[in-house]
């Protein structure tokens, strides 16, 4: 049985430099997009807010909005990896819902204060809220030293 004393070169070692670049890169992207998806979530609830079946108001943006804030969240935090990146689609969220209750200089307003608009704050906010408590109680990761 022949014996070499050369190092196998089938499969390079990993570059250490190139990896964590490549990692904080995706981390770096995976933020950006939470941010750009909590932006895209307001909107679509802020359009679908005055949906109407007939003469009634329905509040499937309720449902919306809880289901793609928590969406949204979880990506963040699978992402970027961090307990604080639940707030960065909160963040857009709720400065665009925020701005859509201002009434304009020429009386127009996006939030009116129907009860799917107020429901659409409370059930968004408490989302985001929620998640949020829950990262702050989580017990801390024991994969990484030092974390």
């Amino acid at each position: 049985m022949p014996v070499s004393v050369l190092p196998d070169e089938s499969a390079p070692p990993p570059a250490r430099g190139n990896a964590r670049l490549a990692n904080r890169a995706l981390r770096f992207t995976g933020g950006v997009l939470a941010v750009a998806g909590g932006a895209l979530s307001a909107v679509l609830e802020l359009l679908l807010a005055p949906l109407r079946v007939g003469d009634h108001l329905i509040g499937v943006t309720v449902l919306v909005a809880v289901g793609l804030n928590v969406a949204l969240s979880w990506f963040a935090l699978a992402t970027v990896g961090r307990r604080w990146a639940v707030a960065l689609p909160a963040v857009p969220w709720f400065f665009l819902v925020a701005v859509a209750g201002i009434r304009t200089s020429e009386g127009d307003v996006l939030l009116a204060g129907t009860w799917v608009d107020l429901l659409l704050v409370v059930a968004g906010a408490m989302t985001f809220a929620v998640l949020g408590f829950r990262q702050i109680l989580a017990a801390p990761p024991t994969g990484r030293p030092g974390a």
